[in-house]
């Protein structure tokens, strides 16, 4: 699962990279730039969804004690914090907040 997580952000990141040296001749640098931008948060947040459940098959299934899981907690707390942030960056605003209209 890890591998499987890496290779997502990996993969997402090269895909964006392709994108944006095709889009570069098409549209303003400006665009393109914003698109590879997007692309890669939506890697990074994939990403990080798949070794978030990695961290907790591997907590649940091989060591389950208690320091264990709080470790565990403390990785998922830094996790979210992380997809907030990169959903901030994208969106530009919270992912609690509604869309502006």
């Amino acid at each position: 699962m890890d591998a499987l997580g890496v290779a997502v952000v990996s993969l997402g990141v090269l895909w964006g990279l392709l994108g944006f040296i095709r889009n570069i001749a098409q549209r303003p640098i400006d665009d393109s730039y914003k698109a590879f931008r997007d692309q890669i948060i939506r890697a990074l947040l994939l990403g990080l969804e798949i070794l978030v459940a990695s961290d907790i098959i591997r907590t649940v299934a091989i060591n389950p004690t208690l320091m264990s899981v709080a470790i565990l907690g403390a990785i998922i707390t830094l996790r979210c914090f992380l997809s907030w942030s990169l959903t901030l960056e994208m969106t530009g605003r919270w992912p609690w907040q509604t869309a502006e209209k």
